[in-house]
């Protein structure tokens, strides 16, 4: 009766000791902490500058038939004024475009012998302009002594 009993016994403590081995069969389930050895991480897409080529639409103006307008081409940018039946340039100059992600600044050479032709254009050589997501790009414009920053939303 020993005999069985510590037979039994050993029985069962085999039994127990198998079953605590590790399962290496490939249907095992995938391990508890989010990864598998068969996943592949995936690379967030890392933030590119922004494209400013095309037209900038004033979004702060007083009244919607009198406006300033921007396009941005190549390395060049042109700002009008708007008006009703009208269209006078204010500022032609260079354009630096975004090297990074976010906002950007630069400063524009003027292109002084066209603007020289035009009554409502700016007299300065440079021009500072910035681009940000809120405002779009913007600049400040000073006319009958008043300087206001255009703000604009690309069209």
């Amino acid at each position: 009766m020993k005999k069985t009993i510590a037979l039994l016994a050993a029985a069962l403590l085999l039994a127990g000791l198998t079953a605590c081995g590790e399962n290496t069969t490939s249907d095992a389930p995938a391990k508890t902490d989010g990864t598998s050895k068969t996943e592949t991480k995936k690379e967030e897409p890392k933030p590119q500058p922004a494209d400013l080529t095309g037209t900038w639409k004033q979004t702060n103006s007083n009244d919607p038939n009198s406006y300033m307008e921007a396009t941005i081409s190549g390395d060049t940018i042109e700002v009008n004024w708007i008006g009703t039946d009208a269209k006078s340039l204010y500022w032609k100059g260079t354009y630096q475009a975004p090297t990074e992600a976010g906002d950007w600044k630069w400063t524009s050479q003027g292109d002084t012998e066209t603007m020289a032709q035009s009554l409502l254009a700016s007299q300065d050589a440079t021009k500072d302009f910035t681009y940000s997501e809120a405002d779009g790009v913007s600049w400040e414009t000073t006319a009958l002594g008043t300087t206001i920053t255009v703000k604009t939303a690309k069209q």
